[in-house]
């Protein structure tokens, strides 16, 4: 099973073009795809204002989706007979998977106020996939970009909604009697999978508290550590004009829970993208 997670940028591609065209090349044959930064109804000077999550799935139109948005903001418009266009201009995450999601639950991570610097609510999704015959568990996740502190909290909020999962249960628990079976038409409940794969943009280096929280305290293991790669080594994230300051890191992870830790095949970083900021990480899993 092959996993790979981009941030793309809203599709703006280190030529500064809009392009979700090469972003969905840039995927496409992964058997779970995790993007970030996905939108809809934003304007933008590198491209037209769209919805991104169905424009994405037109051009993978061989994979089931969701996706949770996390800024959400009015994009209404009153239109000349009276009537509201009701639109909401959203950012978020995505996850596209060959097999049937089960379920899903998107996740708004705290937020502080940092005063006269701009904020935005960033978020994490939780899905129960079915790639094969072995359901998992898939949270993608966006972190803050500018503080630690920040970060910190929203993994410790990541790392207690996988912890409490199980004991909540899935989309639905028990079985269903006539009365409840128009909620779940006769289906058994989703199952609660042992395994977990989390992944995304962490914004945090592997030498970082939030790295440490990830691989230490909430136990999960780097996949390409798990390949056999130094933690320190590769770059995820391209320095670019747009910041100045900032250089190239790896900040772009796929983690696993310990029992998958030993079916990491291979990890690699797609360093011939350039859709957007962001390279892509992929992952083969032996399952």
């Amino acid at each position: 099973m092959r996993v790979v997670s981009y941030n793309i940028q809203f599709g703006r591609g280190r030529d500064g073009r809009n392009d979700l065209a090469r972003i969905a090349e840039a995927v496409r044959g992964a058997d779970l795809i995790a993007l970030q930064e996905v939108e809809r109804n934003w304007p933008r000077p590198c491209g037209p204002e769209m919805d991104q999550p169905a424009a994405l799935s037109a051009l993978l139109p061989g994979y089931h989706w969701v996706y949770g948005p996390a800024f959400d903001v009015d994009a209404s418009q009153l239109l000349p007979n009276g009537r509201i266009d009701n639109r909401r201009r959203q950012h978020g995450v995505m996850l596209l998977a060959k097999g049937p999601i089960l379920s899903f639950r998107p996740f708004a991570l705290p937020r502080l106020d940092y005063g006269d610097q701009f904020n935005m609510q960033m978020g994490a999704l939780e899905a129960v996939v079915a790639p094969g015959d072995v359901p998992l568990w898939v949270y993608v996740a966006h972190l803050g970009y500018l503080e630690e502190a920040e970060r910190l909290a929203q993994i410790d909020y990541l790392a207690q909604e996988i912890a409490r999962a199980p004991d909540q249960g899935g989309a639905w628990s028990g079985p269903s009697s006539p009365l409840e079976a128009s909620w779940t038409l006769d289906r058994p409940a989703p199952p609660m999978p042992a395994s977990a794969i989390v992944l995304g943009d962490f914004n945090s280096q592997p030498d970082s508290a939030v790295y440490a929280r990830l691989t230490g305290a909430m136990g999960l293991v780097d996949s390409r550590v798990a390949a056999g790669n130094s933690a320190n080594e590769g770059v995820t994230y391209l320095a670019n004009a747009d910041f100045p300051s900032a250089t190239d890191k790896r900040i772009d992870y796929c983690f696993v829970t310990t029992d998958l830790a030993q079916q990491v095949a291979a990890a690699w970083i797609d360093m011939a993208a350039d859709g957007s900021d962001h390279q892509p990480i992929w992952v083969e899993l032996a399952l």
